[in-house]
């Protein structure tokens, strides 16, 4: 049997679906996702649990499909987070250096990134992600990587996700519910940017927008670096809801209306086409037209965009953009959005599919904008682990001053994985099963 610790497991807890996913590396680096499941999500809304016991439910069903599709069982996850309570700021940061030679080390930037975890926010929220914009070591600034340079100081600005402490723990009870740890939290466009970005359009300036059910996140790169984050507290459902009273349709209708024949711009919708609805419990049923219901959708989704455009704004890099917008998420193949936000924005808009990290043996049902975060969410995980692992070496044997660990590796987490050990946890329950197998024979 395989190593188990070339697997990764990831959870997306979303307000329409909950998935879970395991995937592995294969010798070319490219990410294979060994088995998935999802199920329909009925506990959370936008982007936060708010009935436990259903979610639970939920990932219990896609866990146990996993673990029998894969034959893996896994006790470590990274999870997505996102919902209207994430908010970020900008801060800077400083420590100065005791090394008597004046060099800075891989430890340093790390002691700068954890120290600034340590930064006050308001009462019932947490650090979740702390994001190195750039370096200033004593006066020189706009450093990308200051290790091996010498300073006895070193600065760097930052930019802080965080989120309420509330909502996180109710994530991590429900997942350890179902006896699962959770590795990390990660924000939630931040994983779907690692599935359906390049690394040319982070250089180029691009912002990644990713349209769920219940939230739609962004997430704005320049010059490589995530410059802002943003969640808005809008999706696919307010659109769903909107065709629901708009037509006097049941929310199911509305569903496969919008999904099968909704259209997000009315001018180019066919007059002469209608759909007719059953009516219900047996009144008459009704006629809706391709047009009215493309209005109804352009109308939201004019909504959402505007609400897009302001963050584009408010992050400072609207002119730096040459790379415009990528599109993903399940919302996103709402036929004619590209065009739309295209009129509506000016950018240069396509739609993000996460082939381009996946192995060309992937089924075509996984590689869609639906599944971006989760498999952007077990992306990350091996970015995690090997950073852990680049951690964890570096302060047994002799130090690499060439190499950077990840700043997106939450410090917090490090240590707990530290003491988890999660490469003996995979082997004592790889042991358990061997010998549940030879008692069974």
């Amino acid at each position: 049997m395989a190593n188990q610790n070339e697997f990764v497991a990831a959870i997306d807890l979303g307000t329409t679906k909950i998935v879970t996913l395991i995937g592995k590396k294969n010798s070319n680096g490219k990410l294979q996702i060994v088995a998935h499941s999802k199920t329909a999500s009925t506990g959370i809304k936008r982007g936060v649990v708010h009935n436990i016991e259903e979610t639970v439910a939920s990932i219990q069903r896609t866990v146990e499909d996993v673990q029998l599709k894969s034959g893996i069982i896994f006790s470590d996850v990274f999870v997505g987070i996102a919902g209207q309570h994430i908010r970020s700021v900008k801060n800077r940061n400083i420590i100065s250096l005791n090394s008597n030679e004046g060099i800075i080390t891989i430890e340093n930037v790390n002691d700068l990134i954890e120290d600034t975890y340590k930064i006050p926010v308001e009462v019932g929220e947490e650090i979740l992600h702390v994001l190195p914009q750039n370096f200033i070591v004593d006066n020189e600034s706009g450093i990308k990587n200051p290790v091996g340079m010498s300073g006895k100081r070193l600065e760097a600005n930052f930019h802080i996700v965080i989120g309420q402490t509330s909502s996180a723990k109710h994530i991590e009870k429900c997942v350890n519910r179902v006896d699962l740890v959770v590795n990390d939290l990660i924000l939630e466009p931040l994983a779907s940017s690692e599935a359906v970005l390049t690394e040319d359009e982070k250089e180029a300036g691009v912002v990644l927008v990713d349209i769920g059910g219940g939230t739609t996140d962004l997430a704005v790169f320049f010059d490589g670096i995530v410059r802002h984050t943003a969640v808005i507290p809008f999706g696919g459902n307010v659109i769903t809801d909107d065709i629901k009273e708009g037509c006097a349709i049941l929310l199911r209708q509305a569903e496969q209306l919008k999904v099968q024949f909704g259209s997000a711009l009315g001018d180019i919708a066919p007059e002469d086409k209608i759909v007719t609805i059953p009516g219900i419990s047996g009144r008459d049923p009704k006629e809706i037209s391709f047009k009215s219901l493309a209005y109804i959708i352009q109308s939201r989704m004019e909504e959402i965009i505007s609400y897009i455009t302001f963050e584009i704004e408010n992050s400072g890099y609207a002119e730096k953009l040459s790379a415009g917008i990528v599109l993903t998420g399940g919302g996103s193949l709402l036929r004619h959005l590209s065009q739309l936000v295209k009129f509506k924005t000016g950018f240069d808009v396509r739609i993000g599919y996460p082939n381009e990290h996946l192995s060309a043996d992937t089924s075509e049902e996984i590689n869609t904008p639906t599944y971006s975060t989760g498999i952007g969410l077990v992306i990350k995980g091996f970015e995690y682990m090997e950073s852990y692992k680049k951690l964890h070496n570096e302060s047994t044997e002799s130090k690499s001053e060439s190499e950077f660990v990840s700043p997106t590796i939450d410090k917090q987490k490090s240590k707990e994985i530290k003491k988890n050990n999660i490469v003996e946890l995979f082997k004592r329950k790889f042991t358990e099963i061997f010998e549940e197998n030879d008692a069974e024979m």
